[in-house]
């Protein structure tokens, strides 16, 4: 269960920090100190630590009540420039059915089975392709999905008014923050500060997402195989990260035990380690060991793993 003191907290050192480099990096750059620049990273690395915050917030791991989330996860998306309400019904989507062929296509990275690509014409083929590539993955995708499509319900178009309001008053609101900070530093260096910490941002949270299920011992399974606590469990990874980096994303690398039980905190991810040693092993990944995922591509049925393009070929 959630503290709401110790939530408090993690909510202060991670927004203090963030609009003080942020702060710094305009009033810098403004003036002509383009090297405030290099402060970068590390903005990035807080508005991702922002996002995983909200990212409780639609589990309802973050504060008891569901009022407190939902309105502290609308706030931060002001500043991760996503709708939360959008947002929270397609992660729910995705943890509902995360592993289930039957049920692909929402808040997950599109995978196609061996036999489904084959059965494309060469188009659609060349276009998953170039979908799957490293490059699009974790550059053209991030930035396109965080700068174009949060600013609609995409997906959710049919599904009510309330993703409607949720994304145009999102709009509407990152709009005046960011009128106010160029009326107050100008637009190049309000893009300058903004765009890159927001891409970074954007880019390693792709890059964690893709990683907690991409890879090639997943599980993957048909109805009726298909078992929410086996694909939750079996199919997420345990990222092993070194401090800071584990402070800076939040411990989602411990996303099979999260996936188990989205309910637990981000915080006490580390006790469930703790307390239950076995779990550190379980599809355990450290970061030189995630190149390999990027080029995995399409789920081989018959040989239950995830496979390359070169490798489908060769079967």
């Amino acid at each position: 269960m959630p503290h709401a003191g110790r939530s408090i907290w993690e909510l202060a050192t991670t927004l203090v920090p963030f609009v003080a480099v942020i702060v710094v990096m305009l009033v810098a750059v403004d003036r002509g100190y383009a090297a405030a620049l290099i402060l970068t990273p590390v903005a990035g690395l807080l508005l991702l630590r922002t996002f995983i915050i909200q990212h409780d917030c639609g589990h309802g791991a973050f504060f008891r009540k569901r009022t407190g989330n939902d309105w502290t996860g609308r706030v931060l998306g002001v500043l991760t420039f996503t709708p939360y309400d959008c947002w929270s019904r397609s992660h729910t989507l995705h943890h509902a059915n995360t592993g289930n062929l039957d049920a692909r296509g929402f808040g997950d990275v599109d995978t196609l089975t061996v036999k489904e690509f084959r059965e494309l014409s060469p188009m659609k083929r060349l276009f998953y392709r170039a979908y799957r590539h490293p490059i699009v993955l974790l550059g053209i995708g991030p930035a396109y999905l965080f700068l174009l499509r949060h600013r609609l319900p995409i997906g959710l178009m049919r599904a009510g008014s309330k993703y409607w309001v949720s994304a145009l008053a999102t709009n509407v609101a990152t709009a005046v923050v960011l009128g106010g900070l160029i009326y107050l530093f100008g637009l190049v260096t309000t893009t300058l500060v903004v765009i890159p910490t927001l891409l970074i941002a954007a880019s390693t949270g792709v890059w964690l997402f893709y990683i907690q299920h991409q890879f090639e011992n997943a599980h993957w399974d048909k109805r009726p195989d298909w078992s929410f606590h086996e694909a939750a469990f079996r199919g997420s990874s345990h990222l092993d990260l070194a401090q800071p980096l584990r402070w800076f994303t939040g411990n989602i690398g411990i996303h099979h035990v999260h996936h188990l039980m989205s309910r637990i905190p981000f915080y006490r991810l580390p006790e469930v380690l703790r307390a239950f040693p076995e779990l550190r092993q379980i599809n355990r990944f450290t970061v030189p060991q995630t190149l390999r995922p990027l080029m995995l591509a399409l789920w081989d049925e018959d040989a239950r793993r995830l496979v390359t393009f070169r490798e489908a070929a060769g079967r």
